[in-house]
């Protein structure tokens, strides 16, 4: 028989939710799905969020800065793939625009590049139109732009014409 849920009073999930906000940056709703989890009711919910702001356990801006910055260097994911996780996570546009700051335009084109010359390589023994579009496809799915790789797979043909 499973028995009933106990629910946490507010100050005692305030104290979980501060080593969980300051374990990892989390946003809004990561916070209010574990104060859920903790069986708390909306307007506790809302308090508590509010408090973690107050006290600058939550920032959605840090958030997307450190979520973008991460994921790019980290698992090499394109902007597609970065804003598209961060709207599951329902931040809003403006930060997500402020998240994507964090990439540095030069290193991103440097890795996209190179990403793009391994999985050409790594495709020799193909068909060279295959060869490009399951280049085009990896990169695609890693959330890189279908122009920049357009572009970057126009200078691997020039180069290997030469």
């Amino acid at each position: 028989m499973l028995k009933p849920r106990s629910s946490a009073t507010p100050e005692q999930a305030f104290m979980k939710l501060k080593h969980y906000c300051g374990y990892q940056e989390r946003c809004h709703s990561e916070v209010k799905e574990k104060l859920y989890s903790l069986g708390l009711c909306k307007s506790d919910v809302e308090q508590l969020i509010s408090r973690l702001i107050e006290e600058g356990y939550l920032n959605e801006e840090r958030f997307a800065q450190q979520f973008a910055g991460g994921y790019f260097r980290q698992k090499k994911w394109g902007v597609n793939k970065i804003v598209y996780a961060l709207r599951q996570k329902k931040l809003s546009e403006y930060t997500i625009k402020k998240g994507l700051k964090e990439i540095d335009r030069e290193e991103y084109a440097v890795v996209a590049e190179k990403l793009i010359r391994t999985k050409w390589t790594a495709l020799k023994d193909e068909q060279y139109m295959n060869r490009e579009a399951k280049t085009m496809t990896y990169l695609q799915q890693k959330g890189y732009e279908p122009a920049l790789v357009q572009s970057i797979l126009k200078k691997i043909r020039s180069e290997s014409t030469r």
